[in-house]
């Protein structure tokens, strides 16, 4: 796989070193109240979001022009348009920055974006070099597109207004929203820098121009500056121009800061942020922050293209996706999942990112699809709340505290519980969410989100929803004997009996688990339909779960193995649907090979990974992280970000498509390829009395090495490798044998662990 560019700083960075790669590659900056992204050439966006999800996106786009006074031309510092020429060109994806650097017409140029530690804004920091032997004349132009205003439809209206407000200095706009507390009220958005104004734009007509692009403004084309436009009753944008002349031979740095304030005059409060050497502070408080977050377990493998990967990126997205979920909507699932994968590194951030997530959820137990807009939304999503019990089970065990299920959250209709009643609400709100069978229902979807008219009639029911809710109950009995709650326990262990019962009933296929029953009492990913008549996830979480006998996970991954396996990955269900079923849903609408619908959905294998792991299988797990890794082409030609992991591979079906990627960043496969590899993989696994170590490694690794910071101790582990049946034959801590698998324990000592496997 062509890498286009390298991994730096030990995984800390990764540099692109070609503008126009397959698609854009981008990185993603965050607080906990503001969210950016931008790709290799400055293509992104920037949003804030309030309590409820209540948003402001507050840029659409964005670009930093820079043009010549002398000779009238313009470039920018971002790399665009491809038809002009920039020379040593690389863009720097950090974890919560971007640097691009580029020269052009004797100009050099360093373009930083980043999203402080906090408030709702962005700093752009620009600085140009004169390479010429003459004096360059030039002037600066940081430019937004925004939908502040609304989005712009052919006759359609966009009523707010923009300009320059000079006693501030400012790029300003008014902003009618409900951010902050669901009332209408006014925010300013603005852009500020600390350079000498000598021109604006707040019309994105006069700047842009109303049949010209970002590519190509027509006031740079025209003018080789801004025009100084006001905005009354058109479409807004922000563009600010700063002059800049240089010596040869000479430097300067200009600082720019795009936002949102509560008033016009706290628009003059943020110019603080532009002072002398405060941006260039606050992006190094950044940094060791954002490292400092995700520093508590690293791995080194015989790939060092995996340890640049893990140890940077992919860490650093699941932290994201714990604060952040999918972006575009805040997922309860997938902020759960997040903060449980984020937990294996950060278990103490982890656990009160789990106590936002929980306030979310219902008192009745249920827990909501999404929050945005403002607004609680169902969507019509069973399995959401049984992601509750799953991230604080583990949560607690890499914390190694019991008093922390005494904690209260509140629920989203203001009153409060312990987490374990949390926990214990969530279980039973769906024990008693049944449909004609006993099982859970789908209603309109369970993990599998396009599953969505399977059950919207109320009697459909999920068979992977009621083996996850298995797993849950008995994770929930472990903590209620753990707690001495004798009579919770003793009543989920009936719970658990009855739905084993059903789940064996109606959902074992003969060699297998279906997946559902439809409202109609048709099964989905069984022998006897004619697509979609085997489904991954239910066979890996019967194994998860305890629900599956050894007789029956023989047979079922019998027919993963020979069924579902593809050079690409397993397919997460099989045949691919090719005719339209609205008893089954949205998934039967995409192409074959297209995500759930019969394409490798990295998220599974992500979870394929760990129960390999759980059944030993050795071989299986070198396969599928060969599979899952975008720039090993053993089995397939994949490719896509190399610092990233994606949703899914597209499937054979597919054609042109087979083997691409689909989104990057906005997904669990990430989040779960760290826990996976950390507690399965390496076998670094919690529990109340100390660290377990029951490791499953590739077999081609010989030699490789962890580390874990785990109650205040750090482990480093180092695994040695000879030919076996890759099983622990003996450890030894600080070069003393140890008995069993759990290491001793030192509070803020480091302990070295030799781990002899074969």
């Amino acid at each position: 796989m062509k890498m286009y560019g390298k991994f730096e700083q030990n995984g800390r960075e990764f540099c692109i070193t070609e503008r126009k790669t397959p698609r854009h590659w981008y990185n993603y900056f965050y607080n906990d109240t503001y969210n950016a992204f931008t790709s290799q050439v400055g293509v992104g966006e920037g949003l804030a979001q309030d309590k409820l999800a209540n948003r402001i996106i507050l840029i659409t786009n964005r670009m930093m022009y820079v043009t010549d006074k002398d000779s009238r031309r313009w470039f920018s510092a971002n790399g665009l348009p491809f038809s002009q020429e920039y020379r040593n060109f690389r863009c720097r994806h950090g974890l919560g920055y971007t640097i691009t650097e580029s020269e052009t017409e004797g100009i050099r140029m360093t373009y930083t974006v980043f999203v402080p530690l906090t408030g709702n804004r962005e700093l752009w920091t620009l600085t140009l070099e004169n390479t010429r032997d003459t004096a360059a004349h030039l002037s600066a132009i940081p430019f937004a597109s925004t939908v502040t205003d609304g989005v712009y439809r052919a006759q359609g209206y966009n009523t707010d207004v923009g300009g320059f407000d000079h006693t501030h200095q400012a790029m300003m706009t008014r902003i009618f929203t409900e951010y902050g507390d669901g009332t209408w009220t006014t925010k300013y958005g603005y852009l500020i820098t600390d350079g000498r104004v000598i021109g604006y734009d707040a019309r994105r007509n006069a700047f842009i121009g109303i049949y010209g692009h970002e590519d190509a403004p027509e006031a740079l084309e025209t003018e080789n500056g801004c025009t100084n436009s006001d905005c009354v009753g058109e479409k807004l944008c922000f563009a600010l121009e700063t002059e800049v002349t240089l010596e040869p031979g000479e430097a300067r740095t200009l600082h720019f800061e795009i936002g949102i304030a509560d008033s016009v005059e706290d628009v003059g409060s943020k110019r603080a942020h532009i002072a002398p050497g405060v941006p260039e502070k606050e992006l190094e408080e950044l940094k060791e922050k954002r490292y400092a977050e995700i520093s508590g377990a690293s791995i080194t493998t015989p790939d060092p293209l995996l340890n640049e990967a893990f140890n940077g990126f992919y860490k650093y997205s699941t932290a994201m996706g714990s604060r952040w979920a999918r972006v575009r909507h805040n997922g309860y699932r997938d902020l759960m999942s997040d903060t449980e994968c984020f937990g294996s590194f950060n278990p103490k951030m982890a656990w009160e990112r789990y106590k936002r997530v929980l306030t979310y959820q219902y008192s009745n137990g249920f827990a909501p699809r999404t929050f945005i807009d403002g607004k609680i939304k169902d969507n019509n999503f069973a399995d959401c709340a049984v992601w509750i019990t799953f991230t604080g089970y583990s949560l607690v065990k890499e914390l190694g505290d019991l008093a922390l299920l005494d904690e209260e959250a509140a629920f989203n209709d203001g009153t409060v519980a312990t987490v374990y009643e949390h926990m214990r609400r969530s279980v039973e709100y769906l024990y008693n969410f049944k449909g004609q069978h006993g099982l859970i229902k789908i209603w309109g979807g369970d993990w599998n989100d396009c599953m969505n008219m399977a059950g919207l009639k109320g009697r459909g029911e999920s068979v992977w929803l009621s083996i996850a809710w298995y797993r849950a109950n008995r994770m929930l009995i472990e903590l209620a004997e753990w707690k001495g709650f004798e009579k919770d326990a003793a009543d989920h262990k009936v719970m658990g009996e009855e739905m084993n019962r059903l789940i064996h009933e109606y959902g074992w296929d003969g060699s297998y688990f279906i997946t559902a029953i439809d409202d109609d009492g048709n099964k989905i990913g069984s022998k006897e339909n004619k697509e979609g008549k085997m489904y991954l996830n239910p066979q890996l979480w019967a194994v998860m779960s305890g629900v599956a006998t050894e007789e029956e996970i023989k047979t079922a991954f019998a027919e993963v193995d020979s069924y579902l396996e593809t050079p690409l990955g397993c397919v997460v269900s099989k045949p691919a649907y090719t005719v339209l079923d609205n008893s089954i849903g949205t998934m039967t609408q995409k192409h074959a090979g297209v995500h759930e619908n019969g394409g490798v959905y990295l998220h599974s294998m992500t979870w394929k990974l760990a129960v390999d792991a759980m059944l030993h299988r050795p071989d299986k797990i070198e396969r599928g992280i060969k599979q899952i890794l975008p720039w090993d082409h053993t089995y397939a030609p994949t490719c896509g970000e190399p610092y990233m992991l994606y949703n899914s591979y597209f499937g054979e079906q597919t054609g042109y498509r087979y083997s691409t990627p689909g989104q990057s960043w906005r997904t669990a496969s990430t989040a779960w390829f760290v826990k996976s590899m950390l507690l399965y993989v390496f076998g670094m696994q919690p529990e109340l009395d100390g660290l377990h170590i029951r490791p499953c490694l590739p077999p081609s690794w010989i030699e490789c090495s962890a580390e874990k910071e785990f109650r205040g101790c750090r482990y480093k582990i180092n695994y040695h490798q000879q030919p076996g049946e890759g099983r622990v034959i003996s450890m030894k801590a600080d070069g003393v044998p140890v008995e069993g698998e759990v290491l001793p324990y030192r509070e803020g000592a480091e302990i070295v662990v030799d781990v002899f496997v074969g």
